[in-house]
């Protein structure tokens, strides 16, 4: 770790996005690159129409979601900061490496703005961790009772082993002092979110419409693809995908996503090809339907070269 500490931050950088772009390219060499430019082809105004809308559903609650713990953390945020600064923080998220530069920039503006800069960050950290576990506890809790009879049968055998992954890293993570003090760490951020019941229960709302939105969109790029598998099944899958489009070692959202969508769906049998096709296509898909975010970015952008922002600056320099 503390090698690793040491490697500037541009070149870790690198690495990631290479990668991520290797990780996309070996997909491709194995599978073939057929099934990408088929996913590609599928587009057109009516999904991109569809995938706008369902985005705009789930940005409406991650603002709603991050609202509530922004109060918590005793930095309230009115429903258009929240709603503009979630939509960039997305795009953001898109056109650069890692998955994670819009959250910061979402995290440093906020904290600007109430001058705690440290606060903020909790509070943005926060968030995304909550819609994490409550993606992650959905998608286990859909696909462990789906049972071994299912025809995804095949998932559920692999997602029980990845429980048992998870538990086995959570038990040797514990088992060492650093451990237990980054265990302590995680508690008591999440803390402030565990005492009220209300909140906590709006937070687990926003992030199911959150999932349920995202994986909307990943079953208008199947219908689209014309992958034989019914709605329902298409949105199991996609359950898995998202899980593994959350793994912050993308460029743009492109890596491990397109690797387990060809995985999954292999195992699904519904063949590693259409998993690489709708992969693709979902990619396209929400990378158009956050463009919104560019507008907050540039708004963002000329609000500072007023004299009220430069004057804001120099204030807070």
């Amino acid at each position: 770790m503390a090698g690793v500490s040491r490697i500037p931050l541009r070149a870790r950088s690198g690495m990631r996005i290479a990668a991520a772009l290797g990780v996309v390219a070996g997909t491709i060499a194995v599978v073939g690159a057929e099934p990408f430019a088929a996913g590609l082809a599928a587009i057109s105004p009516t999904t991109i129409l569809a995938a706008a809308v369902l985005t705009a559903v789930a940005t409406t609650a991650a603002a709603w979601r991050w609202r509530i713990v922004s109060a918590r953390f005793g930095l309230p945020l009115t429903w258009g900061e929240a709603f503009a600064a979630y939509y960039r923080s997305q795009f953001l998220n898109t056109v650069l490496p890692g998955g994670v530069a819009g959250d910061i920039h979402r995290a440093y503006d906020h904290g600007r703005r109430h001058d705690d800069a440290g606060r903020a960050a909790r509070a943005v950290v926060a968030e995304r961790v909550a819609g994490q576990l409550v993606q992650l506890v959905v998608t286990l809790a859909v696909l462990l009772s789906l049972g071994l009879t299912s025809p995804l049968a095949p998932l559920v055998t692999a997602t029980a082993a990845l429980i048992a992954l998870l538990v086995a890293i959570v038990v040797a993570v514990a088992a060492s002092s650093p451990g237990r003090a980054l265990l302590r760490r995680e508690y008591r951020m999440l803390r402030p979110l565990l005492v009220r019941p209300v909140e906590l229960t709006a937070i687990v709302v926003a992030s199911i419409v959150v999932l349920a939105a995202h994986t909307g969109t990943f079953v208008v790029a199947g219908l689209a693809v014309g992958v034989s598998a019914a709605p329902h099944e298409l949105a199991i899958v996609a359950l898995v995908v998202l899980a593994a489009a959350a793994i912050p070692l993308n460029a743009g959202g492109w890596g491990p996503r397109e690797a387990v969508a060809a995985s999954a769906f292999a195992l699904a049998g519904l063949g590693a090809g259409a998993g690489l096709a709708v992969s693709a296509s979902f990619g396209v898909l929400t990378a158009l339907a956050v463009a919104p975010g560019a507008l907050a970015v540039l708004a963002g952008r000329f609000r500072s070269l007023t004299p009220k922002g430069i004057i804001g600056k120099r204030r807070t320099a």
